[in-house]
């Protein structure tokens, strides 16, 4: 039997980043996981960094390789009607931008951090089960080695993503869910080429969505639109480079340079929330209570603005003995929660291609693109939403 102050289940980088956050202010903490710590960093995943997660990365120590080796981006590009017309973050928003590092690289820093600290995280660890959470006693049960294992605690924190045990341990008539299932995915390619702009490309066409994106200045991440039942063995990468090259701007074919893959991959697109994301002494964070299409670049800073709020709100509950905070945890985090949702259903609406639209969707399209690169008042919309919200205060 061990004891702690929180346990933390998920050791992605909403987990990792909380048990820094927490260590920091002096709480103790314990991160159980059920995959390995290699394949927690084989995940594949998103790079573009608001502001507030790289805050939060700063609070919490570890952000010193992200502001080397991060690219700053003040601006986008939208690429419609074989034309590209940039976006001026920067200038729209007083000087916000955000930071392109890699999510992978981002979860390679905290888990360095917390190793570099003595501090425990339960890898490979199965059968996980929470219990007790609408009491004053929290356990967390799991098994490792050939033994089951124990951990009595003030609070749990599930931070295990869409498919975890966290969201699945609560009563369902306790929870309420939210979900739309795009008729599309993105196909995606991994490869070290040199980005084919310095900035992102989003690209509406009449084949469909592209997006032009990037690791670093040698490693490229490159997108396109395909039917939700598509296979990528379909794909060869002659067929991937080719596809986007049709969806790009005659100078970009020119600059794009093509490569092996290192990974290929379909993603699925959905928008999806769970109301509330508090249950007794159980708090939800990141995808284990919503998900957002990765159009707008959210998942993660919206999971790194959940864990900043629970964070702070634990931080005041041992500190002040208050629970002030914690109550207003997810009301919080939902309001924030449902504007980037809606940011992201709105800019993937515009982008995408969808099936039953046709031509005449296509030129709708068009036109409220022509409409927010031309006026300032809608670019400046979008730019402040893509450049993220600042966290609220308790």
């Amino acid at each position: 039997m061990k004891k702690t102050q929180v346990v933390i289940i998920g050791a992605g980088p909403a987990g990792l980043l909380l048990g820094q956050l927490l260590f920091k202010a002096g709480i103790d903490n314990i991160i159980v996981e059920r995959q390995s710590g290699d394949y927690v960093l084989g995940r594949i995943r998103a790079g573009v960094l608001e502001q507030v997660t790289m805050d939060l990365l700063a609070r919490a120590g570890v952000d010193a390789r992200a502001h080397a080796e991060g690219l700053p981006h003040r601006g986008i590009e939208l690429l419609f009607k074989g034309a590209r017309h940039r976006i001026d973050m920067h200038g729209l928003t007083g000087g916000k931008q955000v930071t392109v590092y890699g999510q992978t690289e981002v979860t390679r820093d905290l888990m360095h951090a917390r190793e570099a600290e003595g501090l425990t995280t339960i890898y490979e660890a199965a059968n996980v089960s929470l219990h007790d959470f609408d009491g004053t006693a929290p356990r967390v049960r799991y098994q490792k080695d050939g033994a089951t294992h124990e951990i009595e605690c003030d609070f749990i924190a599930g931070c295990d993503g869409y498919h975890g045990v966290s969201r699945a341990s609560v009563p369902a008539n306790a929870i309420h869910t939210y979900e739309k299932v795009y008729p599309f995915g993105w196909l995606g390619v991994l490869a070290d080429v040199a980005p084919v702009s310095h900035e992102l490309i989003y690209a509406n066409t009449p084949r469909g969505f592209a997006l032009c994106s990037m690791r670093s200045a040698t490693r490229s991440r490159y997108y396109v639109q395909v039917p939700l039942e598509e296979k990528v063995e379909n794909w060869s990468d002659e067929a991937f480079w080719n596809e986007l090259r049709n969806r790009l701007d005659p100078e970009a074919r020119e600059r794009l340079v093509t490569g092996p893959s290192l990974e290929k991959s379909i993603a699925p697109l959905r928008s999806f929330v769970a109301e509330p994301m508090r249950f007794g002494r159980l708090f939800l964070a990141g995808d284990a209570a919503h998900i957002v299409p990765p159009t707008g670049a959210k998942g993660l800073n919206l999971a790194t603005a959940d864990v900043g709020y629970l964070s702070r709100a634990l931080e005041i509950h041992y500190r002040e003995k208050s629970n002030s905070a914690l109550d207003r945890y997810s009301d919080l985090c939902l309001r924030r929660v449902w504007k980037a949702e809606r940011f992201s259903w709105w800019f993937t609406s515009l982008m995408h291609r969808f099936p039953d639209t046709g031509e005449f969707g296509q030129k709708i399209q068009e036109a409220e693109l022509d409409y927010l690169v031309h006026s300032q008042a809608a670019s400046t919309s979008l730019a402040e939403n893509y450049v993220g919200l600042p966290l609220e205060d308790f």
